[in-house]
């Protein structure tokens, strides 16, 4: 299992915030996603889901990822 950290811009409150959990959510191997739009992060832990995956997802919210950031679980 992998932990990793996106940074996403455009979320401003917390509809956006739950529009790209339930995103990442769908993707299959996530475990689990935590979003926080005042931070602009998703700490998402899942396996076998690439940053691509991620990403494509976020911008189905409406949002765009610009980071990604291994976490050491």
């Amino acid at each position: 299992m992998s932990k990793i950290e996106i940074t996403i811009e455009g979320m401003t409150c917390g509809h956006c915030q739950m529009s790209v959990t339930n995103e990442i959510a769908t993707l299959e191997g996530v475990k689990s996603v935590s979003v926080d739009h005042t931070l602009g992060t998703a700490i998402v832990e899942s396996d076998g889901v690439s940053n691509e995956q991620f990403e494509e997802a976020v911008t189905e919210a409406g949002y765009k990822a610009v980071g990604f950031q291994t976490i050491d679980a």
